[in-house]
Formats: C-alpha cells, sequence, structure tokens
C-alpha cells in the first residue's frame, strides 16, 4: 500500500485528466467523476475519473479503493438498468493515461468490435443506425447516473 495519504498526490501538468475533464461532465463529487467519452462506435462509454492524481488502484487507501468501486458498479448498474447491453467491459489500464481511471462501457452483439475489446480490430462494420438509437438515450442515461451517485463522494 502506498504510504502517501488519501487524495494528496499533486497534480502533474500535462496530464490530460488533470488539465481538464476528459469528456463530457455527468457527474462530479469531491474524490472522483463520471464522464461520458466521446469514443466512435462505442456511444455508451463513460469513466470514472479519480480527481486525485493518482497512478495505480494500490495508491488509494482502502476506504478509497471502495468508494472507487462502489462508483464504477453504480454507472455499470444504471448503465444495465438502462441500456440493456449485452455486456458491460470495465477496464482500468492507463497505458496511455498514467491517472486514475476506470473504463464502464456498455456493450452489444452487434458492435463493431463485439466480442472483442474495444480496442481489438474491428470484427464487423459499424451500425449507425444502431449507435444513433443508443446516442439519442444517453442525455437521460447520464441524469439516471447522475441521480444515482448524488449522494456518493
Amino acid at each position: 500500500m502506498s504510504a502517501a495519504a488519501p487524495n494528496t498526490f499533486p497534480a502533474q501538468p500535462g496530464c490530460p485528466l488533470c488539465d481538464e475533464l476528459g469528456g463530457q461532465l455527468v457527474w462530479q463529487g469531491s474524490k472522483a467523476r463520471v464522464i461520458r467519452a466521446q469514443e466512435a462506435g462505442f456511444p455508451a462509454f463513460y469513466r470514472v475519473v479519480w480527481t486525485a492524481h493518482a497512478t495505480e488502484f494500490s495508491d488509494l487507501g482502502p476506504a478509497e479503493r471502495a468508494e472507487c468501486m462502489e462508483l464504477v458498479a453504480a454507472v455499470e448498474t444504471v448503465l444495465r438498468a438502462q441500456l440493456s447491453p449485452d455486456k458491460i467491459n470495465l477496464a482500468a489500464l492507463g497505458n496511455m493515461v498514467a491517472h486514475l481511471h476506470w473504463h464502464v462501457i456498455a456493450r452489444w452483439r452487434w458492435d463493431s468490435h463485439f466480442p472483442g475489446s474495444v480496442w481489438a480490430v474491428e470484427q464487423r462494420p459499424r451500425d449507425l443506425a444502431r449507435e444513433a438509437e443508443i446516442a439519442a438515450r444517453l442525455d437521460a442515461v447520464d441524469r439516471a447516473i447522475a441521480q444515482a451517485l448524488a449522494p456518493q463522494v
């Protein structure tokens, strides 16, 4: 476990998640935020971003790790209830942006990369009509996420 005190990690100049929101803000708490990312082909692609610049999940103390995962689970729960995807993908890679964040991505069997990851090779052409149907519902999804997280950290 890191010796750093909770939420005392300094912002890192040049870090895109320290310098910017990283997408459309859906919810902001004192320790984290939820954004909707703009990822072509994947309209219901959300990120839970830890506010303090922690690089690894284990940099957080036990209570903060639990809080972070509760946020991830809440976003997943709303996506499942609102959109009925075939699968939810969770990922915390941080290879490109070394700032703790979790990807929460609703997936469908018809999406261009399913069953592979969103970063894998395309399996079929994009279904723009279905993507547009999902995109049209995202404002309501965003509101549901914000409502679900209102009492959170």
